[in-house]
């Protein structure tokens, strides 16, 4: 039973199953950011718990298979880095990684809106812009949120 749990989680459905699961995730904060199936699902462990147990699979595979200590040559340049991505599981882990940290910035910006009241349209954008870009959405809701609380904070 187990083999046969481990042959139908290849990398390639563990991919399009966190893309898409996602994506629920993400129209829950857009569109009832306060619903309780939002916070049940969305601002919860469930899903990085989900996305850290895919996360751990791999790189439980990555040890039978692969030599686990390459990921540390990323940090020697350009070259190395490439080398490491040309890996399906060393970049599937850092899609993950991706998908993990862009929804956490998600909850946290639906949660620190709500302090400063910062207008829906405005949140919805900053949402749609960490969902395709990460950090640059982030920094796009900074910009926003230094405009309604009328201060900057640097380590909030």
């Amino acid at each position: 039973m187990i083999e046969d749990l481990l042959t139908f989680f290849n990398y390639e459905k563990i991919y399009h199953f966190a893309n898409i699961g996602v994506i629920p995730c993400w129209l829950l904060l857009i569109f009832l950011p306060n619903h309780i199936i939002t916070k049940f699902f969305v601002k919860s462990i469930i899903i990085p718990l989900i996305l850290s147990t895919a996360y751990l699979f791999i790189v439980y595979q990555i040890f039978l298979g692969e030599n686990l200590f390459d990921i540390f040559g990323l940090y020697l340049g350009l070259d190395n880095l490439y080398a490491i991505f040309s890996s399906e599981a060393f970049l599937l882990i850092f899609w993950l990684h991706f998908l993990a940290l862009s929804l956490f910035v998600g909850n946290w910006i639906v949660s620190d809106s709500a302090i400063y009241s910062i207008p829906r349209l405005l949140v919805i954008l900053s949402l749609i812009t960490t969902y395709f870009t990460g950090p640059v959405g982030l920094i796009f809701y900074w910009i926003i949120r230094v405009f309604y609380s009328r201060k900057i904070n640097y380590y909030d």
